[in-house]
């Protein structure tokens, strides 16, 4: 499964095991990603691939809102999260 912006990934390591996060830029062999509670959008968490673990879930509106204006809410985010999750 490719891993892009918008994407729901699991962590497999590190203290935040098992938390979702929404990726919200892929650089290299890391991504960056925040959760809008624990990690905000202002304070984003680097991860690498091999850390993370995707999942089926994607929000188109994170990816849109990504690629025109650049930058999301923390609400947003953990708006998406639930929608997902749900």
């Amino acid at each position: 499964m490719e891993i892009k912006k918008g994407s729901k990934v699991r962590s497999k390591a590190g203290r935040d095991k098992g938390i979702d996060f929404m990726v919200i830029a892929v650089e290299g062999d890391y991504v960056l990603l925040a959760d809008g509670n624990m990690r905000k959008v202002d304070n984003l968490k680097k991860k690498k691939l091999k850390h993370i673990q995707p999942s089926e879930g994607f929000s188109q509106f994170i990816a849109d809102k990504l690629e025109t204006v650049g930058k999301v809410t923390n609400a947003e985010v953990r708006k998406a999260l639930a929608e997902i999750s749900s």
